[in-house]
């Protein structure tokens, strides 16, 4: 088959690109601008396209296919031309849904927690040799890349994205994959941009559940009251599962997990991951992976990259990133790590980085969300602002909404930078969140300052 990306470089398009290729299909792609890692990944497979920007002339009816990202516009030449000649056009979920509509689609839904369920659940699958096609939204160790895609696999474990599908698809990309597994983790307003109600971005769980192929199942945490309402109130003839926050303790800087045979230490730590443990463990368990096997492979998860990826450690100091930025997010993994090192101190430093961040009303959101640290920062970049053509928001904008009266706001990078360089990390931990780049910080350099 030959196929073709238009927005080839991003961090879903590239990875896909790279599956299929390793399945023996041509693939050709367009982009205007790519960054690492995609840049490199697609030019050793001879994937890079030539030169930057848009060529109608590529286009071609010999192509099986087109597939669209989110990165194009509605009026992308390339897609225009597609358009023209008739080439069928897919957007990424489309695409994955034809790859799979012959296997059993595992599909891992919710506001927070899913990259790292679907990674657990492909840690201890991968553990136990059980072979499958998946698609995850971070880079897992022991895998090389993030989709990987067969015909003779039996199963296919997605992550399931409530983002749009593409620029001419506003559908979630969950609602595309007819799950006949589902999970539900949590449901906690997101994406405003695109969702401008919370009733509005609840009704697309609803449809999502709804969505699971007849007599499949959803796997769904009670603990959550809007994933419970959602769950409970579907009239669709599917099995419902509820799972809860296991027992677990901390002890000297250790997340113990009880289990059948005794506490067993993990790697992970915070409620919110033992959560999201325990709802891997009943999905590893629809997949034919028994409890005892679960846990023997769940011990040696250290987690997906970005999601409390610790980059630095001493004796007395540790360091963590997280791509943590929405308030639900930001709570539980300041939380976690609190909860982790109570002895120590905690200095969580948050970027403001999403267009919901910079909105004036969803900022109430953040209520409470740095409460668990004892040194609270915010960082963001005016100009990002201006970028996302939103309005200006203002350091009393953000201390109203955190309701911290010692929160320190930082607007320049430079400045931002000197209070990371500056602090004392004795006896401390320090928490970088955010789905950006702290305005460009280096953390190799945080790296040589914590463990020097």
């Amino acid at each position: 088959m030959q196929i073709h990306f238009i927005a080839i470089g991003g961090s879903a398009m590239h990875n896909l690109a790279l599956a299929l290729h390793h399945k023996g299909y041509i693939i050709s792609g367009s982009d205007d601008v790519i960054f690492e890692p995609s840049k490199s990944r697609l030019a050793d497979k001879g994937l890079l396209p030539e030169k930057f920007g848009w060529f109608p002339e590529k286009i071609h009816r010999e192509f099986d296919a087109v597939i669209l990202g989110m990165h194009a516009k509605p009026n992308n030449p390339e897609l225009l031309r597609a358009q023209e000649l008739g080439v069928t056009i897919y957007s990424y979920p489309e695409f994955l849904y034809e790859q799979s509509k012959d296997k059993t689609r595992v599909v891992i839904g919710g506001s927070h927690g899913k990259t790292t369920i679907t990674s657990m659940i492909l840690h201890v699958l991968n553990y136990h040799g059980i072979k499958v096609d998946y698609m995850v939204g971070a880079q897992l160790d022991g895998f090389d890349r993030m989709v990987h895609l067969t015909k003779e696999n039996d199963f296919i474990v997605l992550e399931g994205d409530e983002y749009l599908s593409s620029p001419i698809d506003r559908r979630p990309k969950f609602h595309l994959y007819k799950p006949n597994i589902a999970l539900l983790s949590g449901i906690a307003w997101d994406h405003i941009n695109v969702f401008p109600t919370f009733e509005n971005y609840v009704e697309q769980f609803q449809v999502f559940v709804d969505g699971i192929v007849k007599g499949g199942s959803i796997t769904y945490n009670i603990e959550d009251e809007e994933v419970k309402k959602v769950v409970e109130a579907s009239e669709n003839a599917i099995r419902k599962l509820p799972y809860a926050t296991p027992e677990y303790s901390v002890e000297d800087g250790q997340t113990l997990l009880e289990t059948p045979e005794g506490p067993m230490p993990i790697e992970i730590f915070g409620k919110h991951n033992l959560s999201n443990l325990a709802g891997a463990k009943w999905i590893c368990q629809n997949m034919g992976v028994d409890e005892d096997g679960f846990f023997e492979a769940i011990a040696t998860f250290s987690g997906a990259s970005k999601r409390l990826e610790k980059i630095a450690e001493a004796e007395n100091a540790v360091a963590y990133k997280d791509f943590a930025h929405s308030p639900s997010k930001v709570e539980a993994t300041t939380n976690a790590v609190k909860e982790q090192y109570p002895e120590r101190k905690v200095i969580a430093c948050l970027e403001l980085h999403t267009y919901s961040s910079f909105n004036a009303d969803f900022l109430k959101e953040y209520k409470g969300a740095l409460d668990a640290a004892d040194e609270a920062i915010v960082f963001f970049l005016p100009e990002s602002v201006k970028i996302k053509k939103l309005k200006e928001v203002t350091p009393d904008q953000i201390a109203e909404a955190f309701e911290r009266e010692d929160l320190k706001i930082f607007t320049v990078a430079s400045a931002f930078k000197d209070f990371v360089f500056g602090q004392n990390y004795n006896d401390s931990v320090l928490l970088l969140m955010s789905s950006g780049n702290y305005g460009g910080l280096d953390l190799g350099a945080v790296k040589s300052l914590i463990e020097d």
